[in-house]
């Protein structure tokens, strides 16, 4: 099966050059995604509002590439704030309580000051919690 890209329409991904997602067999690499509304271009200024975006852009990324957001396997969080993160929690257990990847937070700088989170997701279809 040849490699396949995603795009979610983002600015960013033509302006800068990467995918959203690429499929490689039945892995899904999900690049590291903001609380942008992408269809728009815009971005909240609740944490908890991004971290839900970033969870629905994931998804509708997931499922372009055939797999949904239980198929998930490794996911990486990085906040500008590490005193952040566990206000996002309740989010990321909605997402993925029963899924329970692997995981690892950070606390960087990220592109653009409005982002407060940005998360990365690895996938393999047919791999349901």
């Amino acid at each position: 099966m040849p490699r396949r890209l995603i795009s979610s329409g983002s600015t960013f991904e033509q302006e800068i050059g990467y995918s959203r997602a690429v499929v490689d067999g039945d892995w899904i690499f999900v690049s590291g995604t903001t609380g942008f509304d992408y269809s728009k271009m815009t971005i909240s200024d609740d944490l908890l509002e991004q971290t839900e975006q970033c969870f629905r852009n994931i998804e509708l990324a997931l499922n372009e590439a055939g797999a949904s957001i239980r198929d998930t396997v490794r996911v990486t969080y990085v906040l500008p704030d590490a005193a952040d993160f566990p206000k996002c929690w309740p989010v990321m257990r909605k997402y993925l309580g029963e899924v329970r990847p692997a995981a690892m937070m950070l606390s960087a700088g990220l592109s653009d000051p409005r982002m407060r989170i940005e998360i990365q997701v690895t996938a393999h279809r047919g791999s349901e919690a």
